[in-house]
């Protein structure tokens, strides 16, 4: 199990007098949890995502951004002093190694590179990266006592290629991907394809699932995932989610606009962000009032506290 904590965060644009976006975020999300982050545009949820993330076009002021492990999270388990993690030090391969995933509004479409192999390819990355995190001195200096023996000889097994690099082979990944296209009913076609190239606002958002399926994060970051899909696309992708809570134990960070996923995706807690910060929490109803009746009396509420 999981947690992340995000205390007072302050962020803005990257650039020189760059907008102050975040102003004191206060939010935590734990394996598990299904959290609903709603809020009119231009209220910084998506800059949210994508500073949990690490995305370089924004710049953290002020406030922490800490990833808490239990432990058994991996294989091995992880020593008590690696078990909190300041994510804010860290680059975006290495926050995603730890489990944090983000799922795009807008996927990219790259040709040329099949869903299968850049899948697989994300997974092994995830894999090594993970593997350096955690591996301790005593570890690197046998790495690289072993790298300098070597030197003089293959740097890999004369018997291997290319499709056996990485930790998870070809066979054995194309059993795990196939797995995961069965959970989310996903035609087994989508794999030969080129990644999101002509596929439907649908199938884009579904990949999206499917990916974070691949990696099994801890605490999955999904962007607007809802946006663009008709109903039956939109059952697909909500089963994806909450298999990705109950089957795969994530903990969901939902960002939308709308009521309408939450009605196959069920919240745990649902909260309002206004202005930059997080201005009001509650649990699935709290989502229902905000169909009925905006967010002015959010708005309102607040700022007569104030």
């Amino acid at each position: 199990m999981a947690t992340l904590t995000i205390d007072n965060l302050h962020a803005e644009v990257a650039e020189e007098n760059g907008e102050q976006i975040l102003h004191g975020v206060d939010l935590d999300v734990s394996s598990g949890e299904i959290h609903a982050l709603m809020g009119p545009n231009g209220s910084g949820k998506s800059t949210l995502a994508k500073v949990i993330a690490g995305h370089p076009a924004y710049r953290v002021t002020d406030g922490s951004v800490t990833l808490h492990l239990d432990g058994d999270e991996y294989d091995e388990e992880i020593p008590d002093d690696m078990r909190e993690w300041d994510l804010l030090d860290l680059e975006p391969n290495e926050r995603a190694a730890l489990g944090i995933f983000l799922g795009f509004q807008y996927p990219a479409e790259i040709e040329g590179v099949t869903m299968v192999n850049f899948l697989r390819t994300a997974l092994n990355a995830k894999l090594e990266e993970q593997e350096e995190l955690f591996e301790d001195e005593e570890e690197e200096e046998a790495e690289e006592e072993s790298t300098n023996e070597d030197a003089a000889g293959y740097e890999t097994s004369p018997m291997e290629g290319p499709a056996d690099e990485g930790e998870v082979g070809v066979a054995e990944f194309q059993q795990i991907l196939q797995e995961k296209m069965e959970r989310l009913d996903m035609d087994e076609k989508f794999a030969s394809r080129y990644l999101n190239a002509g596929f439907s606002g649908g199938e884009k958002k579904q990949n999206e699932v499917l990916q974070a399926a691949i990696l099994e994060p801890e605490i999955a970051v999904l962007d607007e995932i809802d946006s663009g899909l008709d109903i039956d696309r939109l059952q697909d992708v909500s089963n994806g989610i909450n298999a990705l809570r109950d089957e795969e134990g994530a903990g969901i960070l939902q960002i939308t606009h709308y009521q309408r996923i939450l009605d196959y995706v069920e919240p745990d807690h649902v909260h309002v962000m206004l202005d930059g910060k997080v201005a009001k929490s509650g649990g699935a109803e709290l989502a229902e009032q905000l169909e009925d009746e905006g967010y002015d009396w959010v708005r309102e509420e607040v700022y007569e506290t104030a």
